[in-house]
């Protein structure tokens, strides 16, 4: 018939009981956890302000990509040999570049995965050279 749960064979059909159990420890869960929630606080930052006669300072990254064969690159143009340990055109370079930017442009470098790690240090100590204030890795 269409009204019965269960079958001749033992079936007993669908049961609600577990699915209550189910829904209760579900509830439970979302009660206990919405206790436990922190509300976020807004902190006071003021930014800097500059006045209307004032200009502002443009940053412009210099980014000094190295090659797995060691070469050196500034911002697309390559400089000194692979196996150069000075790197005299590099150390040049990046000097005029800190000194007509105040020192306040970034020098990024990005070795290549490949890249030897003596190349890494060759360009660290050419920008300790030119006196780059802002180094990082990208």
């Amino acid at each position: 018939m269409a009204g019965q749960v269960g079958n001749t064979d033992g079936d007993v059909g669908f049961q609600i009981a577990p699915m209550v159990d189910v829904v209760f420890v579900l509830v439970l869960f979302f009660m206990t956890n919405a206790g436990l929630s922190h509300k976020e606080r807004e902190l006071g930052v003021t930014l800097p302000a500059t006045s209307a006669g004032e200009s502002q300072d443009v940053v412009t990254p210099i980014f000094v990509e190295i090659t797995a064969r060691g070469q050196v690159s500034v911002n697309g143009q390559n400089f000194d040999t692979p196996d150069s340990m000075e790197m005299p055109g590099l150390t040049q370079h990046l000097t005029t570049l800190v000194q007509n930017g105040n020192g306040k442009d970034p020098v990024i470098i990005r070795p290549d995965l490949q890249s030897r790690h003596q190349s890494v240090v060759n360009v660290l100590n050419a920008a300790s050279k030119a006196k780059v204030k802002t180094l990082t890795f990208g």
